[in-house]
């Protein structure tokens, strides 16, 4: 008997059957060509495109932890810009209204509750968990009392930063600086009153007019002192530092004095003996600010010097307050830069995502319908085929081939 219409029959049945199979694979993963021997072009054009992908949704991971931990970052911003100013509040309450020493009280606890606040602002943490202000330590609570209860920064200036694109890099957190960046006063000059005052003079800044002189006392050691003395014609000021006269005249009413680089109005009437110390400013956390400002309100205000003195101290720390608030204001600023600069490259990677996936769908993708199509034939020839085979087996002739 001839066995090539079986042999025949199988050998097409079996082609058949692999094409089923390649057409079902094709139809259920989307993909036309699984390896390289299929198409060389398309299936490297598919690596290179899948390769670039697998980048780019690193790069969009990086972005979303970025986008969290910055907005988290933008958030305590506002609640520290938001609390100093609360703070600039009382301490204008303080010197503007007419306060008994009840109300001075009632107003350093404010402050002291503030501080304490303060202290968990600067030990917020992000949705991971690290410490947003402890610059590249966030694992590390970046503020804690020290053996002295003074508040100490425990971060560093670093950032950890991320790729949130090809050759980019952005800032994953920020550092403790809008907390600990301010100058004591007003930046150039601390004023302080003598406690033996007994006049009401209190000495108040009014900002640099010789940046170059400012800069120049600020950077230095050695200290103004301005002192008061009865003259013959009323009482005098003398301004010396190193021993030698900076500035000397007559006390008029609202007296203007260029000292350090800057102008300072004094208000009220210094006695004959009174003095101020303008010392070099030097660095003051934000934390010993607010303590400066709750211990000057506890202090009350006693006798009409004593209240100057207070005056003294409070203004004195409403110009170093001014420097925070003009630091966080910064710092909110370069933090909104830098979200906008990762959105920026969340939308240009959308971009090449789309485009990338693209290409990979043009090399090896799948035109479904017709894939479909030609599975749903291939199955009917199959059918027809094994029905055929069917019947022609069952003829009594073809038993006898």
């Amino acid at each position: 008997m001839d066995l090539s219409f079986y042999t025949n029959f199988s050998a097409d049945l079996a082609q058949q059957e692999a094409q089923i199979s390649v057409l079902q694979q094709q139809v259920s993963t989307g993909v036309a060509v699984q390896t390289p021997d299929q198409n060389p072009a398309a299936y490297e054009t598919a690596t290179l495109g899948n390769d670039q992908i697998s980048a780019l949704n690193s790069d969009v991971t990086a972005q979303a932890t970025i986008s969290s931990q910055l907005g988290a970052v933008s958030d305590t911003y506002q609640s520290v810009s938001s609390l100093y100013d609360n703070v600039q509040s009382v301490i204008e309450q303080a010197l503007n209204a007419t306060t008994n020493n009840s109300n001075l009280q009632s107003l350093s606890t404010q402050i002291t509750a503030a501080s304490q606040q303060l202290v968990a602002l600067g030990n917020a943490t992000g949705a991971d968990g690290t410490y947003l202000f402890a610059g590249s330590r966030g694992n590390v609570a970046p503020f804690q009392a020290d053996a002295s209860g003074n508040i100490a920064y425990y971060g560093d200036g670093g950032q950890t930063q991320a790729a949130i694109a090809p050759g980019t890099a952005a800032a994953t957190g920020a550092n403790g600086d809008v907390f600990v960046s301010g100058l004591s006063g007003d930046g150039t000059a601390s004023v302080a009153a003598a406690t033996s005052n007994t006049g009401t003079g209190v000495l108040i800044s009014q900002g640099v007019t010789n940046p170059s002189a400012a800069a120049a006392f600020q950077t230095g050691s050695a200290p103004i002192t301005l002192s008061f003395a009865n003259g013959a014609n009323g009482l005098t000021y003398t301004a010396t530092q190193g021993g030698n006269t900076v500035a000397s005249g007559a006390v008029t009413s609202n007296l203007t004095l260029q000292l350090a680089g800057s102008a300072y109005q004094l208000t009220g009437t210094p006695a004959a003996g009174d003095s101020f110390t303008l010392s070099p400013s030097r660095p003051q956390s934000a934390f010993a600010l607010l303590q400066n400002v709750a211990a000057a309100l506890a202090a009350g205000t006693g006798t009409p010097a004593q209240a100057a003195q207070t005056k003294q101290q409070l203004n004195n720390d409403l110009s170093g307050l001014a420097q925070y608030q003009q630091v966080v204001l910064t710092a909110q600023a370069q933090n909104g830069l830098t979200l906008q600069a990762v959105s920026t490259a969340a939308t240009s990677d959308a971009t090449q995502q789309t485009a990338a996936t693209s290409t990979v769908q043009n090399a090896i993708g799948v035109n479904l319908p017709n894939a479909i199509t030609n599975l749903d034939n291939a199955l009917t020839s199959v059918q027809a085929a094994m029905k055929a085979f069917g019947t022609a087996q069952g003829l009594s002739l073809f038993n006898y081939l």
